[in-house]
């Protein structure tokens, strides 16, 4: 069913008082945790190191660059075996990847806050206080105590990932360790990262001035390395200071703006999802998005669907659903969806609202690095099944953009740049303590 927009009336009221009743309360410095100067800068050096990754060749910033609005700047990462940044990313001749990551990788904007209650585009970690951890996650058995919030827990996962950072069956003790299924304990694959940073002096010294229990005589744990880097994450790309944040506190927005905050909020339903400060109601939506790359599957299966939430739950009810990314600094975060498959994010834009009819006319738009990849980039988008199942899961009725209503939309998400935040406010540093390359 194709719904379309009552214009003449909207353009007529785009400031209508509707509008302004939706306009969620603005953020403060309540919804975020505080930190220590000294465990942000902590988090910072060792979110640029390398030394976190199995073969020493990757850090976190390789894929979460501010260059590339805290992404990488492509539809689907090379991680590890490549070599370079963003577009220009190969695949390393000596070590090449075995597959591109299966989805794109997500924006870093505003993590720190309180009431972070999913993370991942499967909500695979979540908070949950029915668990002694607080959260429950892929990894239960394995889970141990000491992440200080979600965000924390969150970076216990691309170390472990073979494609990620962990590298691949005996190239390295982490991989091994990943292997053999070690991934806690005195020979798990966290303990060894934390032993190899612990062994720096530099980072020795920092830790003990920041966390207590370490001046006090216990080990750097993973999970100390995890809670500084979620510090550094949650005060480096706070955004809280975009020209939308200035509408929330009852400000206003210029015209175009204004006109499609009108749209979002009203008629082009944005806001369903897309609620609150954040623009996010942290939920999970079978929204059609296109599905490239190898998928989210095992190794040794054939399929290369991604069939979203259900991994998580085996709810069939979940196929195909994604976590409802924030918007914040959404135009400078693309591509765009959940593999990536929009490079222009007006396009996305128009697709997202009315995704039946943005399926069936969708031409491959994704920015992908040069790899001749085992699965073929673009296997589901030419299976006439997994097409069917992926537009039948949408629960929600097209609604059809005109060219000025998307033109307005976009001022609109153009409004929820903060400068600030995209550029980061400590930077990346000149060196860090273990000496490795940093990825600039």
């Amino acid at each position: 069913m194709t719904h379309h927009l009552p214009l003449a009336l909207l353009c007529a009221s785009f400031a209508l008082p509707a509008v302004a009743q939706t306009r969620p309360a603005p953020l403060t410095d309540a919804d975020f945790r505080a930190h220590s100067a000294a465990e942000v800068t902590l988090g910072q050096q060792l979110f640029w190191d390398a030394e976190l990754s199995g073969n020493r060749n990757i850090s976190c910033g390789t894929c979460h660059h501010p260059k590339f609005g805290t992404g990488d700047g492509v539809s689907l990462s090379l991680g590890e075996g490549g070599r370079g940044l963003g577009p220009a990313r190969v695949g390393d001749a000596d070590n090449l990847p075995e597959q591109r990551i299966p989805r794109n990788a997500p924006a870093l904007f505003n993590l720190g806050i309180i009431d972070l209650r999913t993370i991942f585009h499967d909500g695979r970690i979540e908070a949950d206080a029915t668990r002694a951890s607080g959260f429950r996650t892929p990894l239960e058995d394995e889970m141990v105590s000491g992440f200080a919030s979600l965000l924390s827990a969150q970076s216990m996962f691309p170390v472990l990932s073979p494609d990620e950072m962990a590298g691949h069956y005996g190239e390295n003790e982490v991989s091994k360790a990943v292997r053999t299924g070690q991934l806690t304990g005195p020979n798990g694959a966290w303990e060894k990262i934390a032993a190899r940073v612990a062994a720096i002096p530099a980072y020795d010294a920092q830790f003990k001035a920041v966390y207590p229990a370490i001046a006090g005589g216990e080990p750097v744990h993973f999970t100390d390395i995890s809670n500084a880097i979620a510090a550094f994450i949650s005060v480096e790309w706070r955004a809280t200071d975009a020209p939308f944040d200035g509408w929330l506190a009852g400000g206003e927005l210029p015209p175009l703006a204004a006109k499609g905050a009108a749209l979002f909020y009203g008629d082009a339903g944005c806001a369903a999802c897309h609620s609150g400060p954040l623009l996010t109601d942290q939920g999970f939506h079978a929204m059609g998005a296109p599905q490239l790359g190898p998928g989210k599957a095992e190794r040794f299966e054939l399929s290369q669907q991604d069939k979203g939430r259900m991994r998580v739950t085996n709810r069939a009810e979940d196929a195909y659903a994604f976590r409802t990314p924030s918007l914040r600094n959404v135009t400078a975060t693309g591509p765009w969806g959940h593999a990536g498959g929009h490079s222009d994010l007006r396009e996305f834009v128009t697709y997202h609202a009315a995704p039946n009819a943005g399926y069936a006319g969708y031409v491959a738009a994704a920015t992908l690095p040069v790899f001749e990849a085992k699965k073929p980039d673009w296997a589901v988008l030419g299976d006439v099944a997994e097409g069917a199942a992926i537009v039948a899961a949408v629960a929600t009725p097209d609604v059809v953009l005109t060219a000025d209503d998307a033109d307005a939309i976009m001022a609109f998400l153009n409004s929820l740049t903060d400068p600030t935040a995209i550029a980061g406010r400590l930077g990346i540093p000149d060196a860090v303590p273990s000496g490795l390359p940093i990825d600039r």
